[in-house]
């Protein structure tokens, strides 16, 4: 099965409303015509009206780095999936792992997160990954089956091809370090085995899967390349708008 290519860049806690246009405006001429790749840039909730009016009539879409799951109420702090949508937000991040790690973010927040999301008609990314411990003892795919489970609990399977899942090794994450394109892609192939056990094989292999592990322009390719990697979720690499551009088309050469 053919899935399109979707490379997302997360920008985290960095550019401010005026970087964030200037790099959207620098980005925009580089990556013109590029149609065989979705491409999305997910700047923090201060930045986002500015990259969306940036973006605007160009081929890059704008994400989110969260979203409660609440419409509105007592959360201080919080955006609900109705104020992406007015600001013209398409895609949403939920459960990346520094969430979890610093927010107390769990799979059932990610699961009401992403309930929310849907019914706002965003376009969730869901994050998965193991930490260096658990991959070095064995228990990657018992993280990722209950990473899995819990987002995805009482989804409808009609909507789940329309979900992107973020394979993030966090041992791999702003650290240089990297899985070989033969060990992602072993990872990817389990979790689009457990998508299919979950949801069926037709829509299991719809799901498109993203590498966020360190991807840079120089092993965009041979990542991308892999049967079941369809993209990446891209960090420091995504602020700058010359080496971004370059992973993106490298990403589909």
């Amino acid at each position: 099965m053919s899935r399109k290519v979707i490379i997302a860049g997360n920008w985290k806690m960095n550019q401010n409303a005026r970087e964030a246009k200037a790099l959207v405006n620098e980005l925009k001429p580089l990556v013109a015509g590029i149609d065989a790749c979705d491409i999305v840039v997910c700047p923090p909730f201060t930045s986002i009206s500015a990259a969306v009016e940036a973006a605007a009539g160009s081929n890059i879409k704008v994400g989110a780095q969260n979203v409660h799951w609440a419409e509105s109420g007592a959360f201080t702090g919080e955006i609900s999936a109705s104020m992406l949508k007015e600001l013209g937000v398409e895609y949403v991040i939920l459960g990346h792992s520094e969430r979890r790690q610093y927010f107390g973010e769990t799979d059932c927040t990610v699961n009401q997160r992403l309930k929310a999301a849907l019914a706002a008609g965003l376009k969730p990314i869901v994050c998965v990954g193991e930490l260096l411990e658990e991959r070095e003892s064995g228990k990657t795919e018992k993280v990722l089956d209950t990473q899995l489970n819990g987002a995805f609990a009482d989804i409808p399977a009609e909507q789940v091809p329309g979900i992107v899942v973020a394979y993030e090794p966090v041992w791999a994450i702003g650290t240089g370090k990297t899985a070989t394109p033969e060990l992602a892609e072993e990872t990817h192939a389990f979790i689009r085995v457990r998508l299919r056990g979950l949801f069926g094989e037709k829509i299991g292999d719809q799901v498109r899967i993203q590498y966020g592990g360190s991807m840079k322009a120089d092993n965009a390719t041979s990542l991308v390349a892999q049967r079941n990697i369809d993209g990446g979720l891209i960090g420091g690499a995504s602020l700058k708008a010359g080496s971004f551009a370059d992973l993106i088309k490298n990403a589909i050469a």
